[in-house]
């Protein structure tokens, strides 16, 4: 009779950093092919199962898989004194980790190559340093704090009618993407092929301008939409009657949008205070990226606008509404799936950066 499998057990959180570990792209070799063993341990396999699985020692296994057991997740850490000794000056490390935020003058960051020149090292060494501390001075994320007074109010309204959708009504989330160039490239690109991505030319000849606007069913994911030369108060209002011819009567319409002026120009306000069944809802200021049609705008923009060549405005027009008829005929919602409570603590977090940093 085959001897049973001992198994071996972990909680939830150190199953997750194992993941992590084994995935990572800054992980080490010796880090992954540790997460790996006690992952598939963990799944039940055997010794043997597992070393023949990653192409490893039984013994290397069962010594990492008894660490674990002893240690969690310390005990996959290599022991003080052990390995080659590192043969670059500690010094030198903690230079290109410290002053990778105090970049050369007249520059606003540091290459691997400029600071492997300044360091004296190589610019490998620089990356994998920067790569094991997760340094990134290459990337610059865009942010922008809102100032509105009433941040928190507008932020759980919005919230709340995604998470919880009133009764009888309809979720609409609307905007307009405006300048929407139709750009016609200058020469025929090449399709994509193995070895070679797609290409177009750089260069192009501009043939105008139309402005989207649409509102986006939060529930089924449908859009009402139609295409404009402008983008005032005009044609905003032509398209609320739009949204009110094409919706059923019966409805209530929650229109959530942003703080543009068409927005709330008075012959719009006028309007929609006739229109009792619309209900206005506004983002906070600077907070586009709670409006969820902004997703669809940026599936747009990547499908349709910026890798096509037009030679007309109407060519885009066309291309545009094709677009949303595929999409209408199939349509597919998105999900709110941030909790909020978290956004308002990382909103927190970063406002307090912020002012740390304006003090200094």
């Amino acid at each position: 009779m085959a001897r049973p499998v001992k198994r071996i057990q972990a909680d939830a959180e150190a199953v997750k950093e194992l993941q992590r570990r084994a995935r990572a792209a800054t992980s080490t070799v010796r880090e992954q092919e540790r997460a790996n063993i006690v992952l598939l341990r963990l799944d039940g396999k055997g010794v043997e199962a597992v070393a023949e699985q990653l192409g490893t020692t039984a013994k290397r296994v069962s010594m990492w898989s008894k660490r674990f057991e002893e240690k969690g997740l310390d005990g996959l850490e290599d022991k003080p004194g052990r390995g080659r000794r590192p043969s670059i000056p500690e010094a030198k490390v903690a230079r290109v980790i410290t002053e990778v935020t105090r970049p050369p003058e007249g520059r606003n960051r540091w290459s691997v190559r400029s600071m492997g020149r300044h360091a004296g090292m190589s610019h490998s060494t620089v990356q994998r340093i920067w790569a094991k501390n997760e340094l990134k001075p290459h990337i610059i994320k865009t942010f922008k704090l809102s100032n509105d007074p009433k941040f928190e109010e507008k932020f759980w309204d919005v919230i709340g009618l995604y998470l919880d959708p009133p009764a009888k009504a309809l979720v609409l989330c609307c905007d307009e993407k405006s300048q929407c160039q139709a750009l016609e490239r200058t020469q025929l690109g090449l399709p994509l092929m193995p070895n070679r991505p797609r290409t177009m030319t750089h260069d192009y000849t501009r043939h105008g301008t139309v402005t989207l606007f649409a509102a986006l069913n939060t529930l089924e994911g449908k859009l009402i939409a139609r295409t404009e030369e402008r983008h005032t108060h005009v044609e905003w209002l032509r398209f609320l009657k739009q949204i009110d011819r094409e919706t059923p009567k019966g409805l209530d319409i929650h229109l959530i949008q942003d703080n543009y002026a068409t927005h709330k120009h008075p012959k719009v306000r006028a309007w929609l205070k006739r229109h009792r069944r619309f209900k206005s809802h506004f983002t906070p200021t600077s907070s586009s990226w709670m409006n969820l049609v902004e997703r669809f705008f940026a599936d747009l923009t990547e499908d349709v606008i910026r890798t096509g060549s037009f030679a007309s405005v109407n060519e885009l027009v066309r291309d545009i509404q094709a677009y949303l008829a595929k999409r209408n005929a199939n349509p597919r919602p998105y999900k709110w799936k941030a909790e909020g409570a978290v956004i308002l603590d990382k909103v927190k977090r970063a406002r307090a950066a912020l002012e740390k940093a304006q003090a200094a």
